[in-house]
């Protein structure tokens, strides 16, 4: 090794000597050329170009921004998992290490699943403690934790869940909190700076720069779909953060990634803010999304079904069906129709049709502009209500460490809820949706499917009214009326010799 190394020195001496040799030359012979400079005048474009100084950064950009960004953890307790159907579960001899519990009525074969822990990123989007973030990052969480960057932490309350978007709103109790704008994302263009703000890996918050790469993609699963496509970095963790533009304002709300790694790859997903205001809105004034609906089946123009309805391009939404009584049979819609305007805005196809019916408030009517057999013609058609929209408030509640039922997680009901659980449509209460498998609920007997209808002796309505009737309480044991199997009875659950958690 040592006889290599002196051979490298050597030869690097040699080639300085030489370059050394040839920059005299270069000296004593022929005159070095000489760099031209540019006289002309410079054209309007490139008067108008700013110049970044060397100094430029987006620290003051991050300043901003940064406090605004919050980690979210998550914690689901162990529960009861079904293990019918999986192969081997019928064994007998599984009683031998199981017992007698690992039958329960009408639930199945059943063993205890252990407690899993979550972690993303969440927005403050007003000061008294509203946070956007990504409905998988909540989704089944008994207990939610936001923590500031200030390393403030906060117990938070799942205020409302969208899966057709993947979003969700959470609530801190805190007041003068920072939070972000929300930017107008119809006015983002391709080639837009964007910052990603968010706790990737457990890392602790990040910074990653990028630009918008698309806008309004689609075909990723979900039922509302018009995604900004950035290459700044999103890793796993990044989930609920923040995408925003060179002036710091909320673009988009960090969602998923194309990667087939597992890994960056630079191609990153984030829900515009334009598509999270309208949801975050919903959500904390109705704890639901209110949709529009017209009423008609809609599909997008192929180049050969342009080809057919003699059309220019394929651009529009082609009605192939319009249902009896809809908002759209009353104003007319007929099945061929192409609709190439919305209210105002241009409709490029049936993703970007339907997004913008979603997104009208229930009985506001609007223009439509349609190609029927090639005539323009207007229709005015007044907006529904989309029906059977299920109300996700709170479906994932629990009471507070300083209250009483702890392990029993309650939501509002619902369509599909009455339907799973033949649940009478007149019967109100907050439906019971997991019971910790060793607390003294399930004890008592409380299981997913039971609605409760009172809480010592008082009415419940709703999965909230059931959260604020255990908060507080002044002992441990509590008397509640439940619904079971198509009748009522009570139940006591006497906590006062357990710890929870």
């Amino acid at each position: 090794m040592k006889k290599n190394l002196l051979t490298r020195n050597a030869v690097a001496l040699l080639c300085g000597a030489v370059a050394l040799a040839g920059l005299t030359t270069a000296a004593v012979g022929q005159p070095r050329a000489t760099k031209t400079v540019l006289t002309e005048p410079k054209t309007e474009a490139q008067a108008e170009r700013t110049v970044p100084p060397a100094n430029f950064s987006y620290a003051p950009i991050v300043k901003q921004v940064a406090p605004s960004v919050v980690k979210i953890t998550t914690a689901t307790k162990s529960r009861q998992a079904t293990l019918q159907g999986i192969p081997g579960m019928d064994n007998p001899m599984l009683r031998r290490f199981f017992g007698d519990q690992f039958d329960l009525p009408g639930m199945g074969r059943q063993m205890p699943t252990p407690r899993q822990q979550g972690l993303g990123s969440g927005v403050l989007i007003s000061e008294d403690g509203y946070i956007l973030t990504n409905n998988h990052v909540v989704d089944g969480a008994d207990q939610v934790k936001v923590t500031l960057r200030d390393a403030r932490e906060f117990g938070a309350k799942v205020v409302g869940r969208d899966p057709k978007t993947d979003l969700a709103v959470v609530k801190v109790d805190a007041k003068d909190l920072p939070h972000l704008e929300l930017a107008d994302t119809d006015a983002i263009e391709v080639g837009d700076v964007v910052l990603a703000v968010g706790n990737p890996f457990g890392l602790g918050q990040t910074v990653t720069m990028g630009i918008v790469s698309a806008t309004g993609r689609g075909n990723m699963g979900l039922d509302y779909e018009d995604f900004i496509q950035t290459d700044a970095a999103i890793n796993p963790g990044n989930s609920g953060g923040a995408l925003v533009d060179s002036a710091g304002r909320l673009v988009g709300i960090n969602t998923m990634i194309f990667s087939r790694s597992g890994g960056n790859l630079g191609i990153g997903f984030a829900v515009p803010a334009n598509l999270a205001r309208t949801v975050m809105t919903s959500l904390i004034s109705d704890g639901k999304v209110t949709r529009g609906y017209l009423g008609a089946m809609i599909q997008d123009v192929t180049p050969t079904l342009a080809k057919e309805f003699k059309l220019k391009d394929a651009n529009g939404a082609l009605i192939g069906e319009v249902k009896s009584g809809s908002p759209a049979a009353k104003a007319g819609l007929q099945a061929g129709d192409i609709v190439t305007d919305y209210n105002g805005k241009q409709v490029n196809d049936r993703r970007h049709f339907r997004l913008r019916v979603a997104d009208t408030k229930p009985g506001t009517t609007v223009a439509l502009k349609v190609l029927r057999d090639g005539t323009p013609k207007t229709l005015n058609v007044t907006v529904r209500e989309l029906p059977g929209e299920p109300a996700l408030v709170n479906a994932n509640t629990t009471a507070p460490d300083n209250g009483v039922l702890s392990d029993v997680a309650v939501g509002d009901l619902d369509a599909a809820a009455r339907q799973q659980f033949e649940i009478p449509a007149t019967l109100k209460g907050a439906l019971v949706t997991q019971v910790g498998p060793d607390g003294a609920a399930a004890e008592a007997g409380l299981k997913p499917g039971d609605v409760i209808l009172e809480i010592n002796r008082h009415p419940v309505k709703s999965a909230d009214e059931a959260v604020k009737l255990t908060e507080d309480a002044k002992d441990k044991t509590t008397l509640l009326r439940v619904w079971s199997g198509g009748g009522s009875r009570y139940v006591v659950v006497d906590e006062s010799e357990r710890k929870n958690g």
